[in-house]
């Protein structure tokens, strides 16, 4: 039903050599899953999920930001990981990633509170109360809107969480301040999303057709600029289908649920994974 918002990443010029360096170290992290039993036999199958995470990991600890649709995909991973089988190197799992000093500060901010969820709902539920304007928002308050946008992008991009935040988080600030709701989100939100989920609600609003405040070529070519610039008019397209009256949407704690269950972005969990305990 929502094909149409599922927009292909092109892999950036000279990317090739990335995605194939990606592919071999997120392989020396799936080979402990999908690697035949006892060292023969052929390969077992792991999720989706599970090569995600391990391709993002993959990334963080060879010190690239990649979107996910620049990510190598499952089977070039897979591949890697035969290759691995069929050579005579011990395979060895890469310590963790140290943060960058960036994410320090930003992993401090966010250990300032419990629980960045319970932010994200203290944010949320108030938005039920804020009624739109119908010749913009027929489909009623704001709340029912954003759960809209939500469950569009999470069927377009269901393990993309930094994007999935933007979209369910992207007009939290008319609870707080109608008049510039989105630096009022931007502050509510402030130390618990990362900078490109910052940089797509900072800018959600400026490629909207009918808008009050046209951008000047120069504003236009610095968001063209930035690499987040495709996924800015996606949500743009999420924004503007999200807005139908009637349509089945899930709860607020059900999309939080969801975001929950997704692994957690290396840049966002510096604790380092425990070993694997050696057979006695």
């Amino acid at each position: 039903m929502h094909d149409k918002f599922k927009k292909k990443y092109r892999t950036p010029r000279g990317g090739s050599r990335l995605r194939q360096q990606i592919a071999a170290e997120a392989a020396r992290r799936m080979i402990s899953v999908i690697g035949p039993e006892d060292g023969e036999g052929p390969l077992r199958e792991a999720t989706e999920a599970e090569y995600y995470a391990a391709k993002r990991r993959a990334a963080a600890v060879l010190g690239h930001t990649v979107r996910p649709g620049d990510l190598p995909s499952d089977s070039e991973v897979r591949e890697q990981v035969l290759a691995l089988v069929r050579s005579n190197d011990e395979v060895d799992l890469p310590d963790p990633p140290e943060p960058e000093p960036e994410d320090d500060a930003l992993v401090e901010r966010i250990g300032d509170v419990v629980d960045r969820f319970m932010v994200y709902r203290l944010r949320l539920i108030p938005l039920e109360a804020v009624k739109q304007s119908p010749k913009y928002h027929p489909e009623g308050d704001a709340l029912y809107h954003s759960l809209q946008v939500f469950d569009l992008a999470r069927h377009a991009r269901p393990y993309d969480e930094e994007f999935l935040l933007a979209a369910l988080l992207h007009d939290v600030g008319k609870a707080i301040d109608p008049r510039d709701h989105v630096a009022a989100a931007l502050e509510a939100l402030r130390g618990t999303i990362t900078e490109r989920t910052t940089w797509l609600i900072a800018h959600h609003m400026d490629l909207m057709v009918h808008s009050d405040r046209s951008l000047s070529p120069k504003a236009r070519q610095s968001l063209q600029e930035s690499a987040y610039f495709e996924d800015l008019i996606l949500l743009r397209d999420l924004d503007e289908a999200g807005r139908i009256p009637g349509v089945p949407v899930g709860t607020a704690d059900e999309a939080l649920d969801y975001l929950r269950g997704l692994e957690v972005e290396a840049y966002l969990d510096p604790t380092p994974e425990p070993p694997e305990d050696d057979e006695p």
